[in-house]
């Protein structure tokens, strides 16, 4: 197992104030390994809406704990990682799917649907009662090529 060159651990109540929080400080956190704006756009979007998911569906009747682990890499991976200890998800296969939502109203279920656009990978376990976790990676390419 490869050791992080550097990362971050953050712990938040899923209060709806904390996910600007959260977005913030996980772009401060990877702009060290210099990304294009695109590339910090991509995971600010992806941190924001899992983080969001993790406020309006793991604890939908209560304030719990939001766990944020970013890790960075040698080959310019970022691994950024999101959990909880929420109500977990029945079926993650189907609450990928785009539009799927347990919510309805103006709740588009359109999270993991945007994570895995910005992102190059997205790996979501979840087990109901216990709680969900969402890993995303990418490959930081950066600014060094001229561009950005």
């Amino acid at each position: 197992k490869v050791k992080p060159l550097n990362e971050l651990k953050m712990q938040l109540e899923s209060r709806s104030v904390n996910e600007g929080y959260a977005r913030t400080a996980v772009s401060a956190f990877i702009s060290q390994l210099d990304p294009t704006i695109e590339e910090l756009n991509d995971i600010r979007t992806s941190v924001s809406e899992a983080v969001t998911n993790c406020i309006v569906h793991a604890y939908p009747e209560s304030v719990g704990e939001i766990y944020i682990w970013v890790g960075l890499f040698d080959d310019g991976l970022v691994r950024i990682r999101i959990r909880d200890r929420g109500c977990g998800i029945a079926d993650v296969r189907q609450a990928m799917e785009p539009l799927f939502t347990t919510l309805g109203g103006e709740r588009a279920g359109l999270g993991f649907a945007v994570m895995e656009s910005f992102m190059d990978k997205v790996r979501v376990r979840s087990v109901p009662g216990k709680g969900t976790s969402v890993t995303m990676d990418k490959f930081i390419k950066g600014r060094g090529d001229g561009q950005g």
